[in-house]
C-alpha cells in the first residue's frame, strides 16, 4: 500500500505559479465583448534583429482578433487551434510544453541509470533511479504479480475487530508512510518561524472537495465513484454484492469527513491551516485517539505541541473513531489500500484507476504511456536525486548567473514601487521594505542536495521500491520536526517547471526548468525575458505581499505589520480584483471563484507591473535597445510575451474540477486579466475607452 506524498500545508505551495494552472482558451475572454473583433493597431517601423533568432514568433498572432478586444485570442488563438491536448493529457499548453520537454530529458537520464546501474557504485543515486526505472519499466513482473503485493495490507485490514484494533492499525500505518484519513508531517511553525513542528491536516476524500459529496451537481459523478470504489473491491476478490454495499459504505464515511472539512477557499485562511496545541489539548478533542501513542510510533520530535490544524476535522474524526461500525471502517481502509496502489498494480488496477481518476473526473481520454507513469513515481519518490541528474545535463552555469540579474533588476522595481504606493501609510511602508530586504532567492537547485543513503532499492520488484521509498521519505520528513528551519531548503524538484513562494521562510524560488524559453532565452531581447519570466520573478515576490502572504512579517511568523487603515485600504482594493474575476465564466454556468484565486491574481497583477517597470529601467540604461523588432515596440513585445507564457487548452472535466480547487485562475483570463488593469498596455496597444481590454477609474485595479 502506497499513499501518494502529500504536502501538509496549501500556503506553502498554493501560491506557486503551479502547472495546473495553464487551462483552456475560453468561450468569452473579457467581461465585454463588441459584436465584431477589432484590428489591432498597425505594427511599428522595424528595426531588423541583430541575428537571425526568432525569441518570438509573430506568424502566431491573429490579426482578426483585435488586442484590445482579446488579448489572449489575439497571441493565442491560432497556435491554440493547432495544437490539440494530446489523449494521454487534460491540458496542452506553454507548461505543458515545457513540461514534456523535462520529461524526455529526465527519460534520457533514467534510461542511461538504468544501462549503467549493475556496473555502478552501489548505493549511488545513479544505480537507485536506474533500479527504480528498470523495475517500474518490468510489465511482465508486474502482471504476473497481481494484487499479490497488496494482499498482506488487506489480511491486516481483515483481522480488525475491535476499536483498539482499528486506532493500533492506523498509528502503525502512519510510521510506515502510509496517510490515512490525515496528512502528517514537518512545516514550519506559523508562530515561530525559525522552528519546524508537526503539523496533523485534514484529509481522507476520495473526490476533489467537499461539494462533490453534497451538491446535486455531482450526483453522477457520485455513482460514478461509487462504481468505481467497488469494481476495485471486486478486483481483489470481494463478491459483487457484497463490493456494491461496501462502496455505498465507503461513500458515506467520506461524506461524514467531507461535511467537517474546510473548502479550498477556506483554507486560504492561516488560521485554518494552524491550530497549536499541546498533546493533552488535541486528546481532549480526539479522546478516542492517542496523540501519545501516535507520535512516540512515528519517532516524532514532538515537545511542547503541535498544529492539529482543523479541531472540527478531527473532532469528527474521533467520532468516527468511536461510532462507526468497525465494517464500514474496514471497507473504507480497504478501498483506499487498493486505490493508493492501483497504479504499481498489475493492468486490470491500473486500467481502472485511469478509467475514474483520468477519463471520468478529468476527461482524459487515454492513459498516459508507462513510461511518464513510472517516471512520475520516481519524480515523487527520489525527485531530488533524479534533480542531481537533471542539473548536470541541462542547466549550465550562465543561465543561473542571468536569472540572478534579472532577479536583482525585479527586486528593485518592487522596492520602487512600494515606496512610491500613495495608499499606503509610511509605518506599513517600513514594514513592507523591512520584508522586501529579507527575501531570499533560490536560483536552480540546492546549495546541498540531499542523502539517499539508507534507502534500499532493488532492481526487480516495483512496490517494494515504491513502499521502501514511501516508508523512507515519511522517516526523513519527521526526523524534521522539531529541527531549525533550513531556508536553503527546497519545496520542488530542478526538474519541476514551475516556481513558488513561501511566506514561513519568504524564498522565492525558482527550479532549473522553468528557466528555459519561452519564460527565458538567454538570445532574446529585453522585452521578451521581462514579459516571461521577469513577470515570473515579480509573480513570486508579490505573493510575499498577496492577501495571504502580507499576514506574514519579514522573518515567516503569521504576524500583523499593518496598520488598520492600511489593510482596509488593501481589501478595498483587492474586492474589486475579486469581483473582476468572479465575473468571468470558462464554462456554461460555471464562473471563476474570485477569492479562492486572488492570491494568484494579485501576484499577477503585482508581478506584470513590476516587471514593466523593470523593463523600462533596463531601456533607460540601453537606449540601443529601443528599437521596433519584427514591426513590435519593447512594451508590444513585453505584453506578447506574457500572453504566450498562458496560452494553451484544456478539457471542460479538468478545468471544472480546477474551478473548484485550484487557486489559480484558468490560464487564458491570466493572459488578460492582469494587462487589462494596467494603462501601460493600453498605450502600447493603443487602445481606447470601451474596449474589453481596458479597465478605468473605479474598474481598474492598482495595488503594488
Amino acid at each position: 500500500m502506497h499513499a501518494r506524498p502529500r504536502k501538509t500545508l496549501p500556503l506553502a505551495i498554493g501560491l506557486a505559479l503551479i502547472l495546473s494552472s495553464c487551462t483552456q482558451q475560453p468561450d468569452t475572454a473579457a467581461p465585454a465583448q463588441p459584436a465584431a473583433p477589432a484590428p489591432s493597431p498597425a505594427p511599428a517601423p522595424s528595426t531588423p534583429a541583430a541575428d537571425t533568432h526568432v525569441a518570438f514568433d509573430i506568424g502566431e498572432i491573429d490579426p482578426a482578433i483585435g488586442a484590445c478586444t482579446d488579448f489572449n485570442g489575439h497571441v493565442n488563438a491560432k497556435w491554440v487551434a493547432a495544437n490539440p491536448v494530446p489523449g494521454d493529457r487534460t491540458r496542452w499548453g506553454a507548461f505543458d510544453k515545457l513540461r514534456e520537454e523535462s520529461l524526455n530529458t529526465q527519460r534520457g537520464l533514467v534510461e542511461e541509470a538504468d544501462r549503467g546501474a549493475d556496473a555502478a557504485a552501489a548505493g549511488s543515486v545513479d544505480q537507485k533511479i536506474g533500479w527504480f526505472w528498470r523495475s517500474g519499466m518490468d510489465d511482465a513482473a508486474i502482471e504476473k504479480a497481481g494484487y499479490d503485493p497488496i494482499k498482506p495490507e488487506l489480511a491486516r485490514i481483515d483481522a480488525l475487530a475491535t476499536r483498539a484494533d482499528l486506532t493500533a492499525y492506523l498509528v502503525d500505518a502512519f510510521s510506515r508512510g502510509v496517510a490515512g484519513v490525515f496528512s502528517f508531517g514537518a512545516e514550519t511553525d506559523f508562530k515561530n518561524s525559525s522552528r519546524r513542528i508537526a503539523y496533523a491536516f485534514q484529509g481522507g476524500l476520495g473526490l476533489p472537495t467537499r461539494e462533490y459529496y453534497e451538491k446535486d451537481d455531482y450526483a453522477q459523478l457520485r455513482d460514478a465513484y461509487r462504481a468505481y470504489v467497488a469494481k476495485l473491491l471486486e478486483l481483489t476478490g470481494t463478491p459483487a454484492a457484497d463490493a456494491a454495499k461496501q462502496a455505498q459504505w465507503v461513500l458515506d464515511f467520506e461524506s461524514t469527513l467531507a461535511k467537517a472539512s474546510f473548502a479550498p477557499v477556506e483554507l486560504r485562511k492561516p488560521e485554518h491551516q494552524y491550530h497549536f496545541v499541546s498533546v493533552a489539548e488535541a486528546n481532549k478533542i480526539t479522546p478516542h485517539f492517542d496523540w501519545n501513542v501516535f507520535f512516540k510510533a512515528q519517532q516524532a520530535n514532538v515537545t511542547d505541541g503541535f498544529s492539529l490544524s482543523q479541531p472540527k476535522f478531527f473532532a469528527a474524526f474521533d467520532q468516527a473513531l468511536a461510532k462507526t461500525p468497525i465494517e464500514q471502517w474496514q471497507a473504507y481502509l480497504r478501498f483506499h489500500a487498493i486505490d493508493a496502489a492501483a497504479p504499481y498494480l498489475s493492468q486490470a488496477f491500473q486500467q481502472e484507476s485511469y478509467a475514474f481518476n483520468g477519463k471520468t473526473l478529468n476527461g482524459q481520454k487515454e492513459i498516459e504511456p508507462r513510461w511518464k507513469r513510472v517516471l512520475a513515481t520516481i519524480n515523487d519518490d527520489m525527485g531530488m536525486a533524479l534533480g542531481q541528474l537533471y542539473v548536470a545535463r541541462a542547466f549550465p552555469p550562465e543561465s543561473k548567473a542571468r536569472a540572478q540579474e534579472l532577479i536583482d533588476n525585479m527586486q528593485a522595481a518592487l522596492k520602487a514601487r512600494i515606496e512610491k504606493l500613495d495608499w499606503m501609510s509610511d509605518e506599513t511602508k517600513q514594514k513592507a521594505l523591512e520584508k522586501w530586504s529579507t527575501f531570499l532567492p533560490k536560483i536552480g537547485y540546492p546549495e546541498k542536495w540531499r542523502d539517499w543513503s539508507g534507502l534500499e532499492i532493488v532492481p526487480g520488484d516495483y512496490f517494494a521500491n515504491v513502499l521502501a521509498a514511501t516508508r523512507f521519505n515519511h522517516q526523513y520528513d519527521v526526523s524534521r520536526i522539531g529541527t531549525p528551519t533550513d531556508r536553503l531548503e527546497w519545496g520542488m524538484t530542478p526538474q519541476t517547471v514551475n516556481a513558488y513562494y513561501n511566506p514561513t521562510d519568504n524564498t522565492i524560488n525558482f527550479p532549473a526548468a522553468i528557466l528555459q524559453p519561452p519564460f527565458f532565452d538567454a538570445k532574446a531581447d529585453d522585452a521578451i525575458n521581462y514579459g516571461g519570466i521577469g513577470a515570473v520573478i515579480g509573480h513570486e515576490a508579490t505573493h510575499g505581499f498577496d492577501d495571504q502572504g502580507s499576514q506574514f512579517d519579514a522573518q515567516g511568523n503569521n504576524a500583523n505589520w499593518w496598520t488598520d487603515a492600511d489593510r482596509k485600504a488593501f481589501d478595498a482594493r483587492t474586492d474589486v480584483l475579486v469581483k473582476q474575476f468572479d465575473a468571468y465564466q470558462p464554462l456554461p454556468g460555471k464562473h471563476i471563484n474570485g477569492q479562492l484565486t486572488l492570491g494568484e491574481n494579485i501576484a499577477d497583477l503585482g508581478g506584470l507591473s513590476i516587471a514593466y517597470d523593470a523593463l523600462q529601467n533596463a531601456l533607460r540604461q540601453h537606449p540601443d535597445r529601443t528599437a521596433a523588432i519584427d514591426g513590435y515596440t519593447p512594451e508590444q513585445r513585453f505584453f506578447l510575451s506574457w500572453a504566450r507564457v498562458w496560452r494553451g487548452s484544456i478539457l471542460p472535466q479538468r478545468l471544472e474540477v480546477l474551478l473548484n480547487t485550484d487557486s489559480h485562475s484558468p490560464a487564458s483570463y491570466r493572459a488578460i486579466g492582469a494587462p487589462s488593469n494596467l494603462d501601460a498596455f493600453a498605450k502600447a496597444f493603443d487602445c481606447k475607452q470601451g474596449d474589453a481590454m481596458v479597465r478605468s477609474g473605479d474598474a481598474q485595479v492598482k495595488i503594488w
